[in-house]
């Protein structure tokens, strides 16, 4: 969602990546609104929904098992999905929108954040998706979910960004950070799929409902992902230090920002676990962190990538708010234990 266009010949403030094509003014009549939300999500739909695919595993030689969905990131073969549609199969298949039916190999799965990465031949030609800048987000956005739910292939839906910097328990146990809410209509087997941008790219990767709710999903975010990813990639497994604590994205006030040298968002501690590092250490909930050994924490999304294997063991520097005061605290980062997969 990185818009690297510019023009000097133009006055006029630039529009957010995430904002559909322009072509109506303030005063659109309400037809015109509407025609325009429907190019937009046309318009993702046919990008992306080529690049999102039918994602089975089979825990034994029989087809059957789990279903859900995934997304193409790369023209080599790369799938990004759930960890919890792959959780325990000892084969995988993968669905193309053209009716190809292929075999799939797990690259990695991380339950702790309900991602896993697939590699298939895909044909040639096959699209993929861009993972664009879930940093950029913000309530109200237009997304649009790409999946395939109970089972019905490529089926679109529509809703706006809910909320932001949401924490949600995995069916793992482990506390997703970072997590999207929105109200786009999803059902089992959406899971894995693409949550889009306006922009046409990936902003997130649908995880879960609540069942029985109305207009209540979440999405791993793309940048969680970006990450998740390259750990696969690197070392087949995300090697990750913690502090023992849970994370929520939060605001700063433009006076707060300013008085500290901040950026416009740190991070609240939600949680301490007793007897970890951050408990140790003497970090309270409520504690507002903002940066780790001089590094600026922008979202829970940075202080998971900050949190890397090369931290393991070593004391690092935390920077925190607490009742209005600039705190330093050391706390030591312990390995944070690789959850095991849900069997089925």
């Amino acid at each position: 969602m990185l818009d690297t266009s510019s023009s000097s010949s133009s006055s006029r403030p630039s529009s957010s990546p995430l904002d559909p094509p322009e072509g109506g003014s303030s005063e659109a009549s309400p037809d015109a609104l509407i025609d325009a939300y429907s190019r937009a999500v046309a318009a993702v739909a046919d990008r992306v929904g080529p690049a999102v695919v039918r994602v089975q595993g089979a825990a034994s030689g029989r087809r059957g098992g789990g279903f859900g969905s995934g997304v193409v990131i790369a023209g080599d073969g790369l799938v990004l999905t759930n960890s919890h549609v792959v959780a325990g199969a000892r084969r995988m298949r993968i669905g193309l929108v053209d009716g190809g039916d292929r075999e799939a190999e797990l690259i990695g799965d991380d339950p702790a954040t309900d991602l896993a990465l697939l590699r298939v031949d895909l044909p040639h030609g096959a699209v993929a998706a861009a993972l664009g800048d879930s940093k950029v987000l913000k309530r109200g956005h237009l997304v649009v979910g790409i999946g395939n739910p109970l089972g019905f292939e490529s089926t679109i839906t529509a809703g706006i960004v809910s909320a932001l910097g949401r924490s949600l328990r995995s069916q793992s146990g482990y506390l997703i950070d970072d997590v999207i809410q929105t109200d786009a209509a999803l059902n089992p087997g959406n899971s894995g799929g693409a949550l889009v941008a306006a922009s046409g790219q990936v902003v997130g990767i649908n995880t879960a409902m609540i069942a029985g709710a109305q207009g209540l999903a979440f999405a791993v975010s793309s940048n969680t992902a970006r990450f998740v990813i390259g750990e696969f990639i690197a070392h087949g497994r995300v090697r990750r230090a913690h502090l023992g604590i849970a994370a929520q994205t939060v605001p700063l006030t433009r006076r707060v920002a300013l008085a500290i040298h901040a950026g416009a968002n740190a991070v609240r501690v939600g949680e301490v676990q007793a007897g970890g590092p951050a408990d140790q250490a003497g970090l309270r909930v409520g504690d507002i962190l903002i940066a780790l050994d001089g590094t600026a924490i922008a979202g829970a999304d940075d202080l998971l990538r900050l949190l890397d294997a090369a931290r393991i063991g070593r004391p690092v520097q935390v920077s925190l708010l607490r009742e209005g005061r600039l705190v330093t605290r050391t706390v030591t980062a312990r390995e944070r234990a690789q959850p095991e997969p849900a069997r089925r």
